[in-house]
């Protein structure tokens, strides 16, 4: 008599129990484990060869790694950061500045913060943009790295098209009314003064309005902004012109031919009103109002005795 043993063939279930060897009742171990088992039998019989400094290299790292860990938990990574690329030949010895007028020099080097020692690597390029786009003459900033030593720095800067008082108070205003600094010195004093509230944004039609007339322009010291709706021009000889809400340019246009003509401007007249388009009246100085009133005077003297002696 004889036996016959089948045994079943194909891949075994994912769920079927851990086999076991037939005959010893030994636990064959997964398929991924059996390769680390494997390593480390090979590692423990001395089949696989490690260098002989990689146990060293190992504890360099691992040191390394605490070190980098426990200066960013105590906030010293920049820090250090900076003394080593300084100590690498990275220290800031210059700094390129171009398009500033009216930017001072000093004041975009105290806010890049430089002491002699700043690295070129550990600068913040983005802060230093943001920090010196802050001050008032600066409309646009450009910061650019350029190793190993040097920042160049480019601005545009705003352009100053008026003087705008308001009360007791005198700024330099762009096209568009936006203050831009204080006025401190005389060297904008070419620059067209404009006077009253919402005068500093109305100023941004006075080009447009006087570019057929740059004569008339010439003359002019300061333009007053009448009730939010006109300007006044006082001229360099304190005469005032008195423009129309509308039809500035038809205005203008009667100014100068008045100047041409009759040599208005020159005449001893205070004020010219123009705010009618049928006729203009003039306004005479006080010392011309005496001395008509004293001619006036006279004729009537003069009429009255030509009477009695008829």
């Amino acid at each position: 008599m004889f036996s016959v043993t089948v045994k079943r063939i194909g891949r075994p279930s994912h769920h079927a129990e851990p086999s076991y060897a037939e005959g010893d009742g030994r636990m064959v171990l997964p398929r991924p484990l059996r390769r680390v088992v494997r390593f480390l039998v090979s590692l423990g019989s001395g089949r696989i060869h490690i260098p002989v400094h990689t146990g060293t290299a190992s504890a360099l790292a691992f040191f390394a790694a605490t070190g980098l860990y426990g200066m960013s938990l105590g906030g010293h990574t920049e820090a250090v950061a900076q003394a080593t690329t300084t100590a690498a030949g990275f220290a800031i010895d210059d700094v390129k500045v171009s398009g500033n007028a009216e930017t001072s020099e000093i004041e975009i080097l105290q806010l890049l913060g430089l002491d002699g020692t700043t690295s070129l690597v550990a600068l913040d390029v983005d802060a230093a943009r943001q920090s010196i786009a802050k001050l008032p003459w600066v409309e646009s900033v450009e910061v650019r790295k350029i190793y190993p030593k040097t920042i160049e720095v480019k601005l545009k800067e705003r352009r100053a098209e008026a003087i705008w008082q308001h009360g007791q108070e005198l700024s330099l205003v762009e096209r568009g009314g936006a203050i831009i600094a204080p006025l401190r010195d005389n060297k904008f004093s070419q620059l067209p003064l404009v006077v009253g509230r919402g005068a500093e944004t109305a100023a941004a039609s006075l080009d447009v309005a006087f570019a057929k007339w740059p004569d008339i322009k010439a003359r002019v010291k300061a333009y007053v902004w009448v009730s939010g709706r006109r300007w006044d021009l006082h001229m360099d000889n304190s005469v005032v012109v008195k423009l129309p809400e509308d039809d500035v340019d038809l205005a203008l246009a009667r100014l100068s031919k008045f100047i041409k003509e009759q040599d208005l401007l020159d005449r001893d007249i205070a004020a010219v009103d123009l705010r009618l388009t049928d006729r203009t009246a003039i306004q005479l100085t006080p010392e011309a109002i005496a001395r008509r009133q004293l001619v006036l005077d006279q004729r009537t003297k003069d009429l009255k005795k030509a009477g009695q002696n008829i």
